[in-house]
């Protein structure tokens, strides 16, 4: 396999590029202000092995003939046990200082899905969203529910103290001490303010993948531990399918990173694949139509799409996205930087 990683214009998002070329697996590592000069050569290096190791996982999956749901949950689960991703072993901490973690997977072929919010004790939350919908007649469930569901089921369970990772107890400290100050300011707040979040890159971080296997089968999913500081049992777009995770073998797999709460009113995930399906939008005009609805509403974010031909779209508003891509061929892509 080859691969590259480029900084300045991105390769990957160029639309005639992605027409030259069959994906079958596209992923992402969440959105933000990701500035190269803020990032050491060391942790970009760490980054770009990061995704590179989900994608050789999900892209060993396809070339032995599994299903397009064995990759995404195998991408996925590399990214959920890699500390500096928001999603499993690398969640944020809650305003109470505990890391709660959503996930969702959709089957293309099927239309069915499954989905966790708000589990503590999961190890791989993806692998607990599949569960759900394989061995349950719903579709999600949420905290101590989830967490009992997915022992019965077999799933790994791990002690709380797993996910803790000094970087992310170190993000909370500091959004709570901008609270503090916050709370001692007499201004009207943005609505970052309205959310608890002064800092707007406290909600960036989710992973995600989009597979499309030997069979012509799609599947998305989703996995974050949501935003630093979050408090009340916040769940963000991650695990809503039709928002932040969507399937369907007629148009496209969608997985979104970004403000949840923008792309949940925006219904971001199903208005992508109803704009190819109604309008007959390709996947990168639809993906570019409802990025540009989000940022018109006031969020910012990003997301990965494949169409049932193999066709990619990764658009996003903010200054980067950890993102990568391989071909049938095993090519792998991968950029960070706007």
């Amino acid at each position: 396999m080859c691969s590259s990683i480029r900084a300045g214009a991105s390769t990957i998002a160029n639309e005639d590029s992605l027409h030259q070329e069959k994906y079958v697996l596209v992923i992402h590592g969440g959105a933000g202000t990701i500035l190269k000069k803020n990032m050491t050569p060391q942790k970009e290096a760490a980054y770009t092995a990061g995704l590179r190791d989900a994608l050789n996982a999900g892209y060993k999956a396809i070339q032995a003939g599994k299903s397009s749901l064995d990759a995404v949950e195998a991408t996925i689960r590399v990214l959920e046990d890699n500390p500096l991703f928001n999603a499993g072993k690398g969640a944020v901490f809650t305003h109470d200082g505990r890391n709660e973690m959503d996930a969702a997977i959709m089957n293309g072929k099927t239309l069915e899905a499954g989905s966790v919010a708000g589990v503590s004790t999961i190890r791989n939350p993806i692998t607990a969203a599949r569960a759900v919908m394989e061995k349950s007649e719903h579709v999600m469930m949420t905290g101590r529910g989830a967490e009992q569901f997915a022992k019965e089921a077999g799933l790994e369970i791990v002690d709380p103290s797993y996910f803790r990772t000094q970087e992310r107890w170190e993000g909370l400290q500091k959004a709570l001490r901008e609270d503090s100050i916050k709370s001692k300011l007499d201004h009207s707040y943005s609505p970052a303010g309205k959310l608890g979040i002064e800092n707007i890159d406290n909600k960036f971080g989710t992973v995600g993948a989009v597979a499309l296997d030997k069979a012509g089968n799609l599947a998305a999913g989703t996995s974050t531990g949501g935003m630093t500081n979050k408090k009340y049992g916040r769940v963000g777009d991650a695990p809503i399918i039709g928002a932040g995770t969507y399937a369907n073998n007629n148009t496209v797999a969608i997985s979104c990173t970004g403000w949840g709460e923008f792309f949940i009113r925006n219904v971001v995930a199903h208005d992508l694949s109803a704009l190819m399906e109604y309008k007959g939008l390709t996947v990168q005009e639809a993906g570019k139509a409802v990025i540009d609805k989000v940022g018109k509403s006031g969020g910012n974010g990003g997301l990965i799409a494949l169409d049932k031909e193999g066709n990619a779209a990764l658009p996003f508003n903010t200054e980067g996205m950890y993102r990568g891509m391989v071909t049938a061929d095993g090519k792998i892509t991968i950029e960070i930087y706007k």
